[in-house]
């Protein structure tokens, strides 16, 4: 899977991912990680990518003309377009199976007080936030949908089955639970003890256990997750 990034600050990149699962990932081809600088897009030899909004208000958007030309032009494209910005709808788990599903995703990450609406509506396929929060720009957003959609690709984790039991990988939304507590050596330690249930070594009643823990913590730290499901036991 090819990841297209498009951004005014490519050297940020430089870091998240060079850095353990996405790096591999790159090093072994699993995926390709391509960024473009906007200001690659700009006419004039100030390399302008934004101006103030008309009607008045605060900040800068990011002008339509620029982002228009680098979608349209980087080639090869047969994914989907998605705008980063405060306004979008919020990723989830099943956002990034439904994405991890394509050839390749291109990323447009927003600056200043957000893009022209234009883009929004006539350009982006998709218009992403990760939380109910606002950031100073879509670098971070892009790096948390890259190594998200990444891990669900075939050779990313080495392990394929790890994804599929980890928090949220049930559905990504109301109806899916938190994985459930893991634990490791030592048996015992500070006097808080490894539920006997996983040194049994009997693994139906692992399995049990483990959703039933499973539920109670999406209960206690999760309560929005909690939903009618038939597949409970």
């Amino acid at each position: 899977m090819i990841f297209h990034v498009l951004t005014i600050f490519p050297e940020f990149f430089d870091g998240p991912f060079e850095h353990g699962v996405i790096k591999r990932a790159r090093d072994t081809g699993a995926i390709e990680i391509r960024i473009h600088n906007l200001r690659d897009w700009t006419s004039d030899r100030h390399k302008t990518v934004d101006d103030r909004p008309f009607g008045g208000g605060e900040g800068m958007l990011l002008k339509p003309e620029p982002l228009f030309q680098a979608v349209e032009s980087i080639s090869g494209r047969s994914g989907r377009t998605v705008l980063l910005s405060a306004q979008g709808r919020l990723f989830d788990q099943k956002a990034a199976n439904e994405y991890s599903r394509l050839a390749d995703l291109l990323l447009i990450c927003g600056r200043y007080e957000g893009v022209d609406e234009r883009v929004a509506e006539h350009l982006a396929d998709d218009e992403l936030s990760i939380g109910n929060y606002v950031l100073s720009g879509g670098e971070l957003a892009a790096a948390v949908v890259v190594d998200t959609v990444a891990r669900l690709l075939p050779g990313v984790l080495g392990n394929e089955s790890s994804a599929v039991f980890e928090s949220f990988q049930d559905g990504g939304h109301a109806g899916a639970m938190l994985d459930c507590p893991q634990y490791t050596r030592p048996a015992e330690f500070r006097g808080w003890k490894v539920p006997e249930v996983l040194l049994s070594g009997n693994h139906e009643e692992i399995r049990r256990w483990r959703r039933r823990a499973a539920l109670e913590k999406t209960a206690r730290l999760r309560p929005d997750l909690m939903a009618p499901s038939p597949n409970r036991d």
